[in-house]
């Protein structure tokens, strides 16, 4: 199983469980010990995941944080737990603290079904004030599992984390800063345009007006982008369907096919033919219901001719420059023969 799926049943657990959770001890029982297990760790080694890690802060001797990972002997990761209702926000100096007089390169706060992961981006050995990573267990993103995945204990490496965590983090602000723009846009950010379009100056009662106008011609502009994604994604299915369609007829027909042995004979007089020029292994033929193909190369775009023989008449249909068949009644197979030069000139055509 791999981590997403893993990373749904707790979520799903978290889900049908949380209301009966009454305790902190029961959040981490619950929900953050398996969450730990998902990313390879054994909760129940102690040199691997030791609970109530004691950090000493300053003149507070024996302070003690949920859980630390261990690797190599030291604290990589520190781990302070929460009940699953209450608001993280008022929690993260707590683990601000531990992680200043710790070792660790990373610290998690959460209440089993938040998720917020903090390092020292900014100054090191202090915690930056805003997490690079933070998700709902329950809500989680697929790009979030793939940066989740980092954690795992078979992928851990400290310091590809930090190379990246710093580009995620300030993506993260700016997809914040975006959205609240979006959704309220600032007074600097409608100037910003109103100036690239609006011809006079910008009055306070023209920035009233363009606030409505930037809010509508977002919505407007996002609803396009999805309206497009949905056409994209329909014309998509379709080809798709169509592609299905297509091969299932096709095996139909196929399945329908009786090559004779006189569409062998007539093959074999066109592969003599064309064995003047180039070798014989080039020269593959498809049979279908109608008619009997043949082609250079197996490329159904280099068709040399088609050999109608099924019928009370035969036939041989030729090319010519523009490949445009003409249809010709043959008596006997070794009429095929007659059609020498126009085969060759169409090998020739497909050559060049």
């Amino acid at each position: 199983m791999d981590l997403k799926d893993q990373i749904k049943l707790i979520a799903d657990r978290a889900n049908k469980l949380k209301e009966q959770i009454q305790t902190e001890e029961a959040t981490k029982n619950a929900f953050v010990m398996p969450f730990l297990q998902s990313l390879g760790y054994d909760v129940f080694n102690p040199l691997e995941v030791v609970p109530e890690f004691i950090a000493d802060i300053g003149i507070k001797k024996g302070e003690k944080i949920d859980y630390a990972i261990f690797k190599d002997g030291n604290p990589t990761i520190l781990i302070e737990c929460k009940h699953w209702a209450q608001n993280l926000n008022i929690h993260d100096g707590q683990l601000l603290r531990y992680f200043h007089v710790s070792k660790a390169k990373f610290g998690i706060l959460t209440n089993g079904i938040i998720y917020r992961f903090y390092s020292d981006l900014v100054a090191s050995n202090k915690m930056d004030e805003k997490p690079f990573l933070e998700f709902n267990i329950t809500e989680i993103k697929d790009n979030q599992i793939e940066e989740l995945k980092k954690f795992h204990k078979a992928n851990f490496n400290a310091e590809s984390i930090v190379n990246t965590a710093s580009e995620l983090k300030f993506m993260n602000e700016l997809k914040n800063l975006l959205q609240q723009e979006l959704n309220n846009p600032s007074p600097e950010f409608v100037k910003h345009f109103a100036k690239q379009v609006y011809p006079s100056v910008v009055t306070a009662k023209v920035l009233d007006q363009f606030t409505e106008l930037t809010k509508k011609s977002i919505q407007h502009h996002i609803s396009d982008l999805i309206t497009e994604r949905l056409k994209t994604a329909l014309s998509k299915e379709d080809e798709k369907n169509l592609e299905v369609k297509s091969n299932e007829e096709t095996n139909e027909e196929i399945s329908k096919v009786n090559t004779t042995d006189e569409e062998l004979e007539g093959f074999m007089i066109v592969k003599t033919i064309l064995r003047q020029k180039i070798p014989a292994t080039r020269i593959t033929y498809r049979d279908a219901q109608s008619y009997f193909a043949i082609f250079l190369d197996d490329n159904n775009r280099k068709a040399i001719c088609r050999l109608y023989l099924n019928g009370g008449k035969k036939f041989i249909g030729t090319f010519d420059d523009q490949k445009k068949e003409t249809k010709t009644e043959v008596l006997t197979l070794d009429d095929i023969f007659d059609h020498s030069d126009i085969l060759l000139k169409t090998l020739v055509n497909h050559e060049n």
